[in-house]
């Protein structure tokens, strides 16, 4: 067996008999040294699959409740089963946010040092640009946030096209005007973070209502938070259709991120949960990418653009999240786009 094979066979092992012992693990897998099941479980232990109770040859081994969030899913093995096919968490899991995500630590450690050394690049590399020099860096991360934001809702503006318009307020021939009007709020939401980089610190309903607000202005879009039923395409997950359960579950996420020490965590937490609770009528993906942007500047961390993203592999990620309350597949396009950015801006 491979090592990911061994861990998971070890995973299997806690989940039929919790409270279990190292030796208890060896004796029960028959196929495993010791020295290997010492190391799994470290590695387990290290990346949240697992937890720890006593001491010494009184230690214990249970599932942590993060496994189910953590665990590593094969995107394209899930999505080979068609949408009435696959087993789902149905409905809004209301222990998520208070029970198992305040309780968990979404990044390893070998993870937040990967996205740690990336910051500390980006803080070398921007400082070496004149205050011109990353102006112009900035306002090439916004198109390309604008695109690519857009672009995974549907929206059918090339980049170039896109560049064109947010720079000399060209519309394209033939193109639908929403789409032009969309690609406009984004730079403008984006222009307003970058004006008011405390904005969101703390996080509050009203500062998400807001920039909800200016994302859908002047698209016939509802701004106000949603009264009524709404469904997503492509999933048969059913979000909150009471509007101060919505809200109650808007605090709580809220509540979670600001009681973060970690930057990374709280924006991916944001990226995630808004999309989840699906708060708002249309629109709840685009306030997640630029929300969680407006958490990493508030904290004069490095934006990311999502330029590079396929729109599908981030739909089917943030369906996985929704459907199983598994974040890796988001967690791991959050930290390739990072990386992305941090290399290829500034």
């Amino acid at each position: 067996m491979g090592t990911k094979d061994k861990q998971q066979a070890i995973i299997d092992f806690v989940i039929r008999y919790p409270d279990t012992s190292s030796k208890e693990i060896v004796d029960g897998l028959h196929s495993m040294a010791i020295a290997t099941v010492k190391r799994a479980l470290k590695n387990l232990v290290a990346n949240n699959h697992l937890l720890v109770k006593g001491k010494g040859k009184s230690t214990k081994y249970y599932v942590s409740p993060a496994y189910e969030l953590l665990r590593t899913i094969n995107v394209a093995e899930y999505f080979t089963k068609e949408i009435d096919e696959r087993k789902i968490k149905l409905g809004f899991n209301h222990e998520l946010i208070q029970n198992v995500l305040s309780k968990s630590r979404i990044f390893a450690d070998s993870e937040l040092i990967k996205l740690q050394n990336l910051q500390e690049l980006y803080i070398e590399k921007s400082s070496q640009l004149t205050a011109y020099e990353y102006k112009r860096e900035r306002e090439r991360l916004a198109i390309d946030l604008s695109w690519k934001s857009s672009q995974i809702e549907g929206n059918t503006y090339s980049l170039l096209e896109t560049e064109r318009l947010l720079k000399e307020k060209e519309t394209a021939s033939g193109k639908p005007k929403d789409d032009a009007t969309m690609l406009l709020n984004h730079k403008e939401a984006i222009d307003f973070i970058i004006k008011h980089p405390q904005y969101v610190a703390p996080l509050t309903v009203p500062a998400i209502e807001d920039i909800h607000s200016i994302l859908m202005q002047d698209l016939g879009i509802d701004r106000n938070m949603r009264t009524h039923r709404v469904a997503i395409s492509g999933t048969n997950y059913k979000p909150l259709d009471n509007q101060f359960q919505i809200k109650e579950a808007l605090e709580s996420m809220c509540e979670l991120v600001n009681n973060q020490s970690d930057v990374f965590t709280k924006a991916l937490l944001v990226l995630t949960i808004i999309s989840y609770i699906q708060a708002f009528a249309d629109g709840n993906k685009r306030t997640a990418r630029i929300i969680s942007n407006a958490v990493l500047i508030s904290n004069n961390y490095c934006p990311i653009s999502f330029r590079t993203i396929d729109s599908i592999e981030y739909k089917k990620a943030m369906l996985i999240f929704y459907e199983q309350n598994n974040i890796t597949p988001i967690k791991n396009i959050f930290i390739d786009q990072f990386e992305f950015a941090v290399n290829t801006y500034f």
